[in-house]
């Protein structure tokens, strides 16, 4: 019925036009029409026809997608708590049934029962390689995969990764259906794509929709070396471990995650891109685990105001706030306040772009970085690490507070941003793993930095990319600063670092 009535309303407003056409003279004989009229008459072609009919491909696919069932032993959970979904963050839960979610536990925590674990998987080779997710398998027992045609496995646990969340499973057989794989780098949004699994245990069930997104970060997830897709196809408890696959049958990705305030589906769905996967459990295959590359830069988004500061002509790409000491980055004289825009010809977009690129490489490639310093375009060429995790999960979250006797939003100041700065003592530079002379504490806060975020206790690194170590170096950096400039601060707070854009405005300069 929609079509008719979309239809009827553009007739609508052509007739409406008709009174007003009707008083001017007509055209002579044999002469032209305008264009303007003649567009009018030709209705323009419709961009989508009709809507694919999935049989033909579920047919050919389901045989080779199999359950999978992860027996967990026993389980500490948290003292005075149960083992059940409330002890779990609403955001990205887990697929898995009720009943297998477990607090932190400990050593006096009470055993939680057996259970089982119930998800998807889909074979990639005729003997019996099998792809599912991470957390599917994750500390069980034993896994047992049953086929379409009711024939069951025990299944070999070959090896995982949490990181990306990819398992490869292991079956004794012969023979057996396998699914293509295709390129999930060509997915674009808005193309057809289908699922199969066992949502709540009902195996072979099919869904379908579309690509909502591409390379999609998940700030709830711990993988994010890993561009999700995302679908609005049905997934639910059940369907995870199970192939996301285009119209043409290949697999595209694996359905991995959820967003769900209720724990149910609600049209937003992610999927770990095939090519992502496959990496993973090729290394698992080779030598048990997966490896990946590492710059060694802790990077932060860009905003708009950033971009001011910085010079930049957008807010694109990721801004570096911390070089790792000795580390691939270094040696390859990336610095702080430069922004990475690209990854082998690769677009860095926003700072969640960076990690997949990177981690998706393993340990010394060499690689190209396209870069910006001082608004200024240069290339440079880096030999990857290995991923240290220690150093990776220090990237900049939003900083903490500090104590601090002195308060914020004073106008109280020594420069233009109304910032009062207090030498640190030696003791307080060890502690904060600072070098010497670097770094200058916070007293006071005027009004504009105290509303870009800046605190009394803070801790500033540089202006800009010069570094200060003093109060009187703090008050020199900043003492050219205009009215409605914009000034970057690297800011430590607690064990974040980050830079801060901090406008100055003519309260402060009044002050």
């Amino acid at each position: 019925m929609n079509r008719p009535l979309r239809s009827l309303a553009v007739l609508g407003v052509i007739a409406a036009s008709l009174p007003t056409a009707c008083t001017a003279q007509p055209p002579a004989v044999g002469a032209s029409v305008p264009a303007a009229t003649t567009a009018q008459t030709v209705p323009a072609s419709p961009v989508v026809t009709g809507l694919p009919d999935f049989t033909n491909l579920v047919q050919q696919v389901a045989p080779a997608v199999v359950n999978v069932s992860a027996e967990v032993g026993a389980r500490r959970v948290a003292r005075g708590g149960d083992a059940d979904e409330e002890q779990i963050p609403e955001f990205f839960r887990r697929m898995l049934p009720p009943g297998m979610f477990e607090g932190p536990g400990g050593p006096q925590a009470p055993q939680a029962p057996r259970g089982v674990s119930m998800g998807t998987g889909f074979l990639i080779s005729n003997d019996g390689y099998v792809l599912t997710n991470h957390h599917v398998v994750e500390g069980a027992d034993t896994v047992t995969v049953k086929l379409s045609d009711r024939r069951e496995f025990k299944a070999k646990v070959v090896g995982s990764d949490q990181q990306s969340d990819v398992a490869l499973l292991k079956i004794d057989g012969k023979g057996l259906p396998a699914l293509r794989l295709g390129d999930s780098t060509r997915l674009k949004p808005g193309q057809w794509v289908v699922a199969i699994g066992s949502p709540f245990g009902l195996d072979q069930s099919v869904t379908a929709g579309i690509v909502s997104a591409v390379g999609r970060a998940n700030p709830y997830a711990d993988q994010r070396y890993v561009p999700f897709i995302q679908t609005d196809v049905a997934i639910n408890r059940g369907n995870s471990g199970g192939p996301l696959l285009n119209t043409s049958g290949e697999v595209v990705g694996i359905n991995s995650q959820i967003f769900s305030n209720s724990g149910g589906y609600m049209g937003v769905s992610f999927a770990i891109p095939i090519d992502v996967a496959m990496s993973a459990a090729d290394q698992i295959k080779q030598t048990g685990k997966v490896s990946r590359g590492q710059l060694g830069v802790q990077v932060q988004a860009i905003s708009a105001e950033d971009a001011r500061g910085l010079g930049l002509p957008d807010a694109g790409g990721a801004l570096v706030s911390v070089v790792v000491p000795g580390s691939a980055a270094a040696k390859a004289g990336i610095e702080r306040a430069d922004v990475i825009r690209a990854v082998n010809g690769r677009a860095v977009n926003v700072s969640s772009d960076l990690p997949p690129l990177i981690g998706g490489m393993p340990p010394g490639t060499k690689v190209r970085l396209e870069i910006l310093r001082d608004g200024k375009p240069r290339q440079v060429q880096v030999t990857l690490d290995a991923l240290n995790e220690e150093l990776a999960g220090g990237a900049v979250d939003q900083p903490g507070s500090d104590d601090e006797d002195a308060p914020s939003g004073s106008t109280a100041r020594g420069n233009p941003l109304g910032l009062a700065g207090r030498d640190l003592s030696a003791a307080e530079r060890q502690q904060l793993g600072l070098q010497a002379s670097e770094g200058v504490r916070l007293a006071r806060v005027g009004d504009a930095a105290a509303g870009a975020g800046l605190r009394a206790g803070d801790v500033v690194l540089s202006v800009g990319r010069t570094s200060v170590g003093t109060a009187a170096a703090l008050d020199r950096a900043l003492a050219g600063v205009k009215d409605g400039q914009t000034v970057m601060l690297l800011v430590r707070r607690g064990n974040a670092t980050q830079f801060i854009a901090v406008t100055a405005g003519e309260d402060e300069a009044a002050g």
